[in-house]
């Protein structure tokens, strides 16, 4: 079989709302080889071990298993990170959540010492790219999985801020210390009873990722109810929610941080996903006046 007659084949198996990108996707991992050379070689040859195991891939595609999984990577801000079934899969609208965090602390002065943590690390994504994106900050990466900790540490290495990013085993921020420049998290926020069955790609993953409890917000209230010790003075919080809790959650934030300006931020699509805290703002722009 050539590539582009196994891609068709594929396409039509899987199905769903990218069928063309998961199959190329899955046939360039099989392949060593990049997508752009899947399309200047459409009629080569597939050996056969190559197509059996292209095969077996499609077929774990077909039952719903997510394409980072099959290949064991995915991309988020422009790196690659590895990714396991212990690990949820870093969303693209989980970006906002970086945009939001960086436009905050640079308003910060330059050079200065940043100290962030990022609860809930899973792949460490999120604490990953804050740690290249800001050089002089030091990032805690908090997570109550071991396995997930074992692969945010090899994300880190993979690209080069292992020193700068510390891994801590906890609960929510159990195990930390000290007060915190920035908080981020992006905890489970699906509430339990719409966490959906298999075969719906979402549900191979870890469930602790997902279960937010039953109104999907279980652990930010615990994560809230420690936050006026842990976060500075003038110290900022980005969370992510689901929209349709996020005006909720920016209630319970407003409520645990009384002293922080709270307000709901969209993500790259328009949906209202963020809720972002600077505390002592409001002090410092009436004192300004």
């Amino acid at each position: 079989m050539t590539v582009d007659a196994a891609l068709v084949e594929a396409r039509r198996r899987i199905g769903g709302d990218s069928p063309g990108t998961d199959a190329r996707l899955l046939l360039a991992h099989v392949l060593g080889r990049d997508r752009a050379w899947l399309l200047a070689h459409g009629d080569a040859l597939l050996s056969p071990g190559a197509s059996a195991r292209f095969e077996h891939l499609v077929g774990r595609r077909e039952l719903g298993v997510p394409v980072a999984y099959l290949t064991g990577e995915a991309w988020f801000y422009g790196l690659r990170f590895a990714i396991t079934r212990d690990v949820l899969v870093p969303r693209p609208e989980t970006e906002s959540l970086i945009e939001a965090t960086l436009e905050l602390l640079a308003r910060r002065t330059p050079g200065a010492r940043l100290r962030l943590c990022d609860v809930g690390t899973g792949s460490g994504a999120i604490a990953i790219v804050l740690a290249a994106r800001l050089p002089d900050a030091a990032v805690e990466a908090i997570d109550v999985s071991p396995a997930a900790l074992a692969v945010a540490a090899r994300n880190a290495a993979l690209h080069g801020v292992e020193q700068r990013v510390r891994l801590t085993l906890g609960d929510v921020l159990e195990g930390t210390h000290g007060r915190y420049d920035c908080i981020v998290a992006n905890l489970p926020y699906v509430p339990v009873a719409q966490i959906p069955p298999l075969p719906d790609p979402v549900a191979h993953e870890p469930r602790g990722a997902l279960d937010g409890g039953p109104d999907g917000l279980l652990l930010y209230r615990r994560l809230l109810r420690r936050l006026p010790e842990r976060l500075a003075p003038d110290g900022v919080l980005v969370l992510e929610a689901a929209p349709p809790t996020i005006g909720l959650l920016a209630e319970l934030t407003a409520a645990a941080l009384s002293d922080a300006l709270v307000r709901v931020v969209p993500d790259a699509g328009g949906s209202e996903r963020l809720v972002v805290a600077e505390r002592g703002r409001a002090e410092r722009e009436a004192a300004t006046l």
